[in-house]
C-alpha cells in the first residue's frame, strides 16, 4: 500500500497551514531526509523532510493550497515494487470529500429499487462536472477563493485534481476561456458573489486577504487585552553613560557593533534575575515563576510582528547577544526561524526608538506576564545638582498583567532596570 504523507504539525499550537511549494515532482525518487515541500505556518515558512523511501506517486494537495488541516493527506508515496495502479486502491476511500456524498446516495433506498437504480446509469454517462458528484463541490481552498473573486460557478467546472477535485489549474483554464461558454455562470449567478458596494462616503479601496500570521496576531492580541488586566509603569532613564560606553566598545570592533537594544535586552534579563517575582506568567491553577530569563524581542516583518528569543540573556555577553539578535532578526524577516527560536520566552522587549517614538505602551505577549516598551533616546532638560542640565533620556514603559505582578513588584523591577541602564559597566562585571 502507498505510504500517506500527512500535513505535519510544525508547532504545538498549529492546526492548519499553507502548502507553499512542492520541492519534489510526481514520479521523483524520495529518500529519508529529502526536503519535499515547504509549509507556511503563522510565523515561518518551514521545510518538510521525508521519513520514508520510495517514489512520489501522487500529490494530493497542490502547491499554493491554504488552510490545509494538520494530519490531512497531502501526497502518496509509492514503495518499491508498487506502481500507479496502487494509488487508486489506496486513494479512493481516503479523502474525506469522497466519502461525504455516500450518505446522500444512500438516502433514497426506502424508495422502490427501480428508482434507486435509475440514476446510476445516468451518472455514468454524464460528463464529469463537479456538480455531478452531488450537492457538494470539491475544490481546494485556493481554487474556491480564486473562483469567488472571479465570479465563477464551481459547480459548472470539471475538476482535474484527485477524485475530480477542482484545483488552481482548472480555475486558470476557465479564466483563459478553456471551458465552454455553458460552464461559465449566468449573469445573475456571477453578480451574486460580487462585493457589496462601499459604504456611503468611503473612497475607493482594495482588500488584502488576511495571512495566517495576521490572523494569529489578531487573535492573540484580542485574547491578551480581554483576559489580562494590563497596568503600566513608565520611567525615564539617563543613557549618556551607556552611549559613551557603547561608543568605546564599538571603536574596538570592526563588525557586529553593539546597539542600544543589546544593552536593553541584557539589562531586562539581569533585572528579572534581581526581581524574580516579575519573571512570571498566569495559569488557571498557579502563578508560574521562571528560573531562566528568556527574552523575546519584537521584530517587524512584512507579514507582521514576530518575537525571536534570546535564551538566558542574563548570562550572555553583549557581543553574543548582538550576534544572535542580528541573525534571528534577519531570518525572521525571511520566515526562516525554527519553532524553538520564537516559541516560549518569559518576558518581552519592544523597541520603537529607532522610529523616533518617544513613549508607548505595548500589549502583553500571552502567556507572558510583562513586556517592556522602549522609546527613543533624546536630549531633554533635567535638574541635576539643583541646576538645569541637558541629558539624553530614554522613556521605558512596562506593561504588566496584574493577575501575576502587583504594582510594587513592577516598580521594583523598573527600578532595577533603570539602575542597570544608567550604570552600564555593572552589566559587564
Amino acid at each position: 500500500m502507498p505510504i500517506e504523507i500527512l500535513m505535519p504539525a510544525l508547532s504545538p499550537t498549529m492546526t492548519e497551514g499553507n502548502l507553499a511549494k512542492w520541492l519534489k515532482n510526481e514520479g521523483e525518487a524520495v529518500k529519508p531526509g529529502d526536503v519535499i515541500a515547504e509549509i507556511e505556518t503563522d510565523k515561518a515558512t518551514m521545510e518538510v523532510e521525508a521519513v520514508d523511501e520510495g517514489k512520489l506517486g501522487k500529490i494530493v494537495v497542490p502547491a499554493g493550497s491554504q488552510g490545509v488541516k494538520v494530519n490531512q493527506v497531502i501526497a502518496l508515496l509509492l514503495e518499491e515494487g508498487e506502481d500507479a495502479s496502487s494509488l487508486a486502491k489506496a486513494g479512493a476511500p481516503k479523502p474525506p470529500p469522497a466519502a461525504a456524498p455516500a450518505p446522500a446516495a444512500a438516502a433514497p433506498p426506502p424508495a422502490p429499487p427501480q428508482a434507486a437504480a435509475a440514476p446510476a446509469p445516468a451518472a455514468a454517462t454524464a460528463p464529469t462536472p463537479a456538480a455531478a458528484t452531488g450537492d457538494r463541490v470539491f475544490a481546494s481552498p485556493l481554487a474556491r477563493r480564486m473562483a469567488q473573486q472571479a465570479g465563477l460557478d464551481l459547480a459548472r467546472l470539471n475538476g482535474s485534481g484527485p477524485h475530480g477535485r477542482i484545483v488552481k489549474a482548472d480555475i486558470d483554464a476557465a479564466l483563459a476561456g478553456g471551458v465552454p461558454a455553458a460552464a461559465k455562470p449566468p449573469a445573475a449567478l456571477a453578480a451574486a458573489p460580487a462585493a457589496a458596494p462601499p459604504a456611503f462616503g468611503l473612497p475607493a479601496f482594495t482588500e488584502q486577504p488576511h495571512s495566517m500570521m495576521r490572523k494569529v496576531i489578531a487573535r492573540r492580541l484580542v485574547e491578551s487585552k480581554r483576559e489580562a488586566p494590563h497596568f503600566y509603569l513608565t520611567l525615564d532613564c539617563n543613557i549618556d553613560r551607556l552611549l559613551q560606553l557603547r561608543q568605546e566598545i564599538n571603536a574596538k570592533r570592526e563588525k557586529d557593533k553593539i546597539s542600544v537594544n543589546d544593552f536593553v535586552i541584557k539589562a531586562s534579563a539581569l533585572a528579572l534575575k534581581q526581581v524574580p517575582a516579575a519573571n512570571a506568567s498566569w495559569t488557571e491553577s498557579a502563578v508560574r515563576l521562571y528560573q531562566a530569563a528568556d527574552v523575546s524581542v519584537a521584530v517587524a516583518t512584512p507579514g507582521g510582528l514576530i518575537t525571536p528569543i534570546i535564551r538566558s540573556a542574563d548570562s550572555k555577553s553583549l557581543s553574543t547577544i548582538s550576534v544572535e539578535m542580528k541573525d534571528l532578526a534577519a531570518r525572521a524577516r525571511e520566515s526562516k526561524l525554527k519553532p524553538e527560536e520564537y516559541q516560549g520566552g518569559t518576558f518581552s522587549v519592544s523597541n520603537l526608538g529607532m522610529f523616533g517614538i518617544r513613549e508607548f505602551a505595548a500589549v502583553i505577549n500571552p502567556p507572558q506576564g510583562a513586556i517592556l516598551a522602549v522609546g527613543a533616546g533624546e536630549q531633554r532638560p533635567i535638574v541635576k545638582d539643583n541646576a538645569l542640565a541637558i541629558a539624553t533620556m530614554m522613556s521605558c514603559t512596562l506593561s504588566v498583567d496584574h493577575r501575576v505582578v502587583d504594582g510594587a513588584i513592577g516598580a521594583e523591577y523598573m527600578a532595577a532596570f533603570k539602575k542597570l541602564i544608567e550604570d552600564p559597566l555593572s552589566m559587564l562585571i
